[in-house]
């Protein structure tokens, strides 16, 4: 959560940041916001299995260190950049070193019980979504402050906190141990994407992610056609975006106890049929106020629906595959952050209820294939069975 919040801080000003850095087309100013926004998933989502990898063999928490560290100076020497494009290579480089949010999940994964597992993951991706909650809000605050500049040595000072944190806190469980015996990379990468169902949890993860970042483009346009003053656009539409994401990081937090009672085939379909229900409501919702209690419900139904499917995938992977898994399912992830935004804006460009009227088909589409090809079980807690992703 720290160094999510210390990630996102930097958001709320940085096209004004850019406009600091010489640029005043504006154009050119929206063209280097989306470029730089978009450097570190894309980046990311390429290399988080590599460093899976190495995480498999040496461990996930010197890896994470060594995150850290690189978001410590990167994010400091963000403070210092002369022009738009050193913005955009820092933040490209930011994506090399990063997928510590992968990391995380498979060191909670790894480090709690069995039949803990999915409550582990949820706690983890809770304080994933809560950064990004406050983060923006922090800069807003201290951006009018410090100064944009100063900001982002601020941003880097999240990062010394996490870094002392988990050092100081984290212990793994074999910590101390001799480098692991594992096997090539493309042996295991091969042996992942013949894991029965594995390739099923990727296009889920994908497709969770795609919907629920695709307001985004048109959730602003939304508001103003329903009649909002332009002035109030920002914080009515901002108000929103918040409760979706305070409610995901409840419906995280709910996933594992959900799995404790019920079969994670049912909590799976359940959550993307209810979020559907969200999504539709939206459309044909009368007043903001009803949007914004889909937007809570939607929140919840994905938070729970993402955990998931996340614990189940997680479940199956084999003991020096466990952080390249998590790895490959981030890459699913980033790449459903990368192409939400713009499928929604074309399909938006042709009519905003139509973005959300894919998303609907999208979810419907999603909780079939899961009513169809997972293999329904008992609780999570129930080890009597093989939790993994199976094909029928």
């Amino acid at each position: 959560m720290i160094g999510f919040t210390g990630f996102t801080l930097v958001m709320p000003f940085l096209p004004l940041y850019i406009v600091e850095l010489g640029t005043t087309d504006v154009k050119e100013i929206a063209m280097w916001t989306g470029l730089t926004l978009g450097a570190t998933p894309t980046v990311t989502a390429i290399s988080a299995p590599l460093w899976g990898r190495v995480g498999d063999r040496y461990g996930s928490k010197v890896l994470v260190i060594r995150s850290l560290i690189a978001f410590i100076l990167t994010k400091a020497a963000m403070g210092f950049v002369t022009a738009p494009w050193q913005l955009f290579a820092l933040r490209a480089l930011l994506g090399v070193f990063a997928g510590y949010g992968a990391l995380t999940i498979s060191m909670a994964a790894e480090s709690a019980p069995r039949d803990r597992m999915a409550h582990a993951i949820g706690m983890v991706q809770t304080g994933h979504r809560l950064g990004p909650a406050v983060g923006p809000v922090i800069g807003g605050l201290l951006a009018p402050i410090v100064g944009l500049r100063r900001s982002f040595l601020f941003a880097s000072a999240f990062y010394v906190i996490a870094l002392i944190a988990i050092m100081v806190f984290y212990k793994e469980p074999r910590e101390g141990a001799a480098p692991r015996k594992v096997r090539g990379g493309r042996a295991v990468i091969s042996q992942l994407f013949r894991l029965p169902g594995f390739l099923l949890a990727l296009a889920v993860i994908f497709g969770l992610q795609t919907v629920d970042r695709s307001f985004g483009p048109v959730l602003p346009l939304y508001v103003a056609q329903a009649g909002v003053p332009v002035t109030r656009i920002p914080i009515v539409t901002g108000i929103l975006f918040s409760l979706g994401a305070i409610s995901a990081a409840f419906g995280h937090h709910l996933a594992g106890k959900l799995m404790q009672r019920r079969a994670a085939r049912t909590v799976i379909v359940t959550g993307t049929l209810l979020a559907a229900i969200a999504v539709a409501t939206i459309v044909i919702a009368p007043t903001l106020y009803l949007v914004g209690a889909a937007m809570m419900l939607f929140g919840i139904s994905v938070g729970v629906a993402t955990t998931t499917i996340y614990a189940v995938a997680g479940s199956s992977l084999p003991p020096d595959a466990h952080a390249t898994g998590f790895g490959v399912m981030t890459t699913a992830s980033l790449l459903g952050l990368a192409v939400s935004p713009v499928i929604a804006g074309f399909i938006g460009g042709a009519g905003l209820r139509l973005v959300f009227v894919a998303d609907v088909i999208v979810l419907v589409v999603v909780g079939v294939l899961v009513w169809r090809f997972l293999r329904s079980r008992p609780k999570m807690a129930d080890d009597s069975g093989d939790p993994a992703l199976a094909d029928p």
